[in-house]
């Protein structure tokens, strides 16, 4: 539909406009597809989105799907029939598409999927990454290697798209490139805001990370503070630790402060945004990994770029009295118990940044403001 699409000039003309509009937010996609997905509750009902932003949801606000999206279309609109069918309402006047955001065709999830297969049969041991098999990373390999299609490309000279369409899908059944092992294609940091959406730097004022209270991962790859255990089982069933893309179960552990450091790092993050605090509640005591040893007790001191080095580690934590008390109720900082806030100040302490909302269930109710 040619009235959703606009130029990424008049995305950034919008987000750099100092004329008053009718529209107080802005929220937007700006790297990824629809390989992940977020659940957003409100009132009596619940929302999930893969593709769209999940600010739709508020009609105040305008939603950008960026540049830097990979957006498959048929998958889009499937997911927005669902939502509408939920309650979503107007989502024609508030949804702007950038012109120039890579197509995700169906031989694109295809080749992913025979990625995967490939890497299962390797006699040389590699393994599988454990993709979603949404096409990102191979939709990726045809930008970066200049011969992907656009929105622009689509809403051109049909006989032209047609045409590349055909030599795309011809230089995919000759050849399958490869991407970077265990990672999503995309550039999730904070600078993937600027060159997925447009925005210059200036723009952007304060930065805010959203993390869980423990850590979780979907798919294989190293996961240093995983837990097996019972403990492991509780948090996924108390989480919900089931992925809304594929539904397959979330790898669960104790909080990596050596990741969420290496996070921090990247992005300067003014603030965090830690949620699920309320999954805790029933735990005699928490862990929090704070440090990795090498098998010669070597410390190391960064977060490593060889994912070979997390394989092989040991974890240093730090043990914390839990609360055993229900925070689900909970308003004010004040009302949580005086664990749950040691717990939360330990994670200040450890990545030198404040937290200012702790999440304590699905509901807006439920998101404590920390003054």
């Amino acid at each position: 539909d040619q009235s959703l699409m606009r130029s990424s000039q008049n995305l950034l003309f919008l987000c750099r406009s100092d004329t008053p509009t009718q529209y107080s937010l802005i929220n937007g996609n700006c790297s990824g597809g629809n390989n992940a997905g977020h659940t957003v509750v409100t009132g009596d009902a619940e929302y999930d989105f893969h593709i769209l932003p999940s600010g739709i949801i508020n009609t105040s606000a305008v939603s950008v799907i960026g540049n830097g999206v990979v957006v498959h279309l048929g998958q889009m609109f499937e997911e927005i029939e669902k939502n509408e069918a939920k309650g979503l309402k107007d989502w024609e006047k508030r949804l702007i598409i950038s012109d120039r955001s890579h197509i995700v065709f169906d031989f694109h999830q295809s080749v992913d999927g025979l990625q995967e297969q490939e890497r299962s049969m390797d006699n040389s041991g590699t393994k599988t990454l454990g993709t979603t098999k949404k096409g990102i990373g191979p939709c990726y390999s045809s930008k970066a290697g200049r011969h992907g299609l656009r929105m622009a490309d689509l809403l051109g000279d049909f006989s032209l798209f047609e045409q590349r369409l055909r030599n795309l899908v011809d230089s995919h059944k000759r050849m399958f490139p490869g991407t970077y092992p265990y990672v999503t294609s995309s550039n999730c940091s904070i600078g993937g805001v600027c060159t997925g959406l447009g925005i210059a730097p200036q723009y952007i004022g304060e930065v805010y990370g959203v993390v869980k209270a423990y850590t979780t991962r979907v798919g294989v790859g190293p996961f240093p503070t995983e837990l097996h255990d019972d403990t492991g089982k509780l948090l996924q069933s108390r989480g919900g630790e089931y992925g809304v893309t594929t539904g397959r179960p979330r790898r669960c552990g104790w909080l990596d402060a050596m990741l969420l450091s290496h996070s921090n790092m990247v992005n300067g993050y003014t603030a965090i945004i830690l949620t699920k605090l309320d999954i805790l509640d029933e735990l005699e005591e928490i862990k929090i990994g704070v440090g990795y040893l090498r098998k010669n007790g070597e410390r190391i001191e960064h977060f490593p770029a060889n994912m070979g080095e997390l394989e092989d580690i040991t974890v240093e934590y730090i043990t914390m009295p839990g609360w055993m008390q229900d925070t689900a109720q909970c308003r004010t900082y004040e009302e949580l118990p005086q664990n749950a806030r040691s717990y939360v100040e330990k994670i200040e302490e450890l990545i030198s940044v404040p937290v200012k909302w702790i999440g304590v269930g699905k509901s807006r109710a439920s998101m404590i403001t920390v003054f």
